[in-house]
C-alpha cells in the first residue's frame, strides 16, 4: 500500500507575476491604426491562455499584460515564462496579415505564504524596467537575501539615506473625469540605494515605522513636496500635491505641531492621504489631529477605502474631502459581478457625505468608461500615467496644457514613446 503523503512535507507554492510588454506597440499602431493596435493585448492574452490555460491574465494597459500563476518553484515558473516567450515570438495573424510582436518580460516570484501583492507587483515593475535596459527576461526572486533585505541592515542605513539624498519622489496624477483636467497628484517616496539599487517601498516603509524613522522620512517628504508644489505653481500648474501619512504619526502630537507649522508658512497647496485603519488605532486623537490639518487648509483623502474593516462610525467623523477606492475593487471592475456593486455604492455613499471619489488602479479603457458612468469624480492609474520623476511629471503637465482643448479623458493617455523619454 502506498505511503500516505505528509502534508507538512508538501512543497510550498510560489506566486509568479509577470509583466509582458509589447515593445514595438508604437510602430504597430502606425501601421495597423489605433483601434486595431489597442486590441493587440487581446491577441496576446488569447495566445498566453492557449499555452497556459490556468493562468490569470489582466490587461494592464494598451501595451501591457500581467500574468499571474502558482508553481512549486521559481525555476518551474521561469520555465513557463520561457514557454510564453517562445510562443509570443511566433508571428501573429492580424486581419489576414502576418505581424511580429516584440515582447519584453519582467517577472517576480515569492513564496505564497509570505507574498505581499503590492510588493510583488512593484518587483515585477522593477524587473520590467531592468529588462528594457538589458534586452532580456529579468526575474526577481523576492526570497533571495540580496532582494529581501535584512531588516536590521535597512534600519541602520535608513537615517543615512534620508540625510544624504538617497530618497526621491515620483508623482502620479489624478484626473478629474467631468472637468477633463489633472486635479492633483500623489507623491510616492522611493529609495535609490548606492549599492543595492532601487529598494521598493514595501521593503522600507514598515522598517521606517519600526525603527522610529517614519517621522524623519515624512518630514523630508513634506519639505520636498512643498518645494515641488511651489515650482509647479510658478510654472502655471497650481496643483494640490498629496503625500501619505503613517497612522503612527496621527497620534504623535509633536509631529502634528511641527507639520502644521511647516505647512502654515509654506503657502503650498497640499493634501494628506490617510487610511481608515490608521484612524482606528486611536480614533479620538487621530480625528483631533486631522481636524488641525484641515483647519490650516490641508485637504484630506481617505486612502485604500474598502481594503480594511471600513467603519461608517469613523467615516462620518473624519474631516475628509476625498475618498479613494482601493484598487483591488477597480482592477476587477469589468470581470466581477460584485465589485461593480461595491464601487457604485461606495461612490453614492461618499457623495452623500459630500466627498469626491477617486478610483485607484485604473488600467483599462473599459474600467475608465464604467467609472465615468457610475459618477466617479477622479481616476488614477497606469492607463493615464505611471508614477513619474519630478522632471518627467513637469513634461507630462506641459504636454497636457497643449491638449487641454480636446476635452477628452483619452488625451491623458500617453503613447509608449512618452514613457521611454520620461
Amino acid at each position: 500500500m502506498a505511503a500516505e503523503k505528509n502534508p507538512r512535507t508538501a512543497p510550498a507554492l510560489w506566486r509568479i507575476l509577470s509583466q509582458c510588454e509589447i515593445l514595438n506597440f508604437a510602430t504597430l499602431r502606425r501601421h495597423l491604426g489605433r483601434p486595431r493596435a489597442d486590441a493587440l493585448v487581446l491577441d496576446v492574452g488569447a495566445r498566453i491562455a492557449s499555452v497556459l490555460p490556468e493562468v490569470r491574465i489582466l490587461t494592464a494597459g494598451r501595451a501591457l499584460i500581467e500574468v499571474a500563476f502558482e508553481r512549486e518553484s521559481p525555476e518551474a515558473g521561469a520555465a513557463d515564462i520561457d514557454r510564453l516567450r517562445k510562443a509570443l515570438a511566433l508571428p501573429f495573424d492580424l486581419d489576414g496579415e502576418s505581424w511580429q510582436l516584440q515582447m519584453q518580460f519582467g517577472v517576480a516570484a515569492a513564496p505564497c505564504h509570505e507574498c505581499d501583492d503590492v510588493r510583488l507587483t512593484e518587483a515585477a515593475e522593477s524587473a520590467l524596467e531592468q529588462a528594457r535596459g538589458e534586452k532580456r527576461v529579468v526575474m526577481l526572486d523576492l526570497s533571495r537575501a540580496d532582494l529581501a533585505f535584512d531588516r536590521l541592515t535597512l534600519m541602520r542605513e535608513l537615517p543615512r539615506a534620508i540625510t544624504e539624498g538617497e530618497m526621491f519622489l515620483q508623482y502620479q496624477p489624478k484626473v478629474h473625469v467631468r472637468r477633463q483636467e489633472i486635479a492633483s497628484a500623489e507623491a510616492l517616496v522611493r529609495w535609490q540605494h548606492p549599492q543595492r539599487g532601487l529598494i521598493l517601498p514595501g521593503d522600507f516603509i514598515s522598517v521606517a515605522e519600526e525603527a522610529g524613522e517614519i517621522g524623519a522620512l515624512t518630514m523630508w517628504t513634506l519639505r520636498q513636496v512643498i518645494a515641488d508644489q511651489k515650482r509647479l505653481a510658478a510654472e502655471g500648474h497650481d496643483l494640490t500635491l498629496f503625500l501619505n501619512i503613517s497612522g503612527m504619526l496621527l497620534a504623535d502630537a509633536d509631529f502634528v505641531k511641527e507639520a502644521c507649522a511647516i505647512v502654515a508658512v509654506s503657502g503650498a497647496k497640499l493634501g494628506f492621504e490617510i487610511t481608515e485603519t490608521a484612524v482606528i488605532r486611536d480614533p479620538d486623537s487621530a480625528i483631533q489631529h486631522l481636524q488641525q490639518f484641515a483647519d490650516i487648509g490641508v485637504q484630506l483623502a481617505i486612502d485604500d477605502y474598502g481594503a480594511g474593516l471600513s467603519s461608517l462610525a469613523y467615516l462620518k467623523r473624519l474631516p475628509a474631502s476625498e475618498l479613494k477606492i482601493d484598487k483591488m475593487f477597480v482592477m476587477q471592475l469589468t470581470s466581477s459581478n460584485r465589485d461593480p456593486l461595491i464601487v457604485r455604492s461606495t461612490i453614492d455613499l461618499a457623495h452623500a457625505l459630500e466627498m469626491e471619489v477617486t478610483a485607484e488602479g485604473v488600467e483599462t479603457p473599459s474600467a475608465l468608461a464604467l467609472l465615468s458612468v457610475m459618477g466617479c469624480d477622479m481616476v488614477q492609474g497606469f492607463l493615464l500615467s505611471r508614477p513619474l520623476g519630478f522632471e518627467a511629471f513637469r513634461k507630462y503637465l506641459a504636454e497636457e496644457a497643449h491638449l487641454a482643448s480636446s476635452a477628452n479623458v483619452q488625451s491623458f493617455i500617453r503613447p509608449e514613446s512618452f514613457w521611454k523619454r520620461a
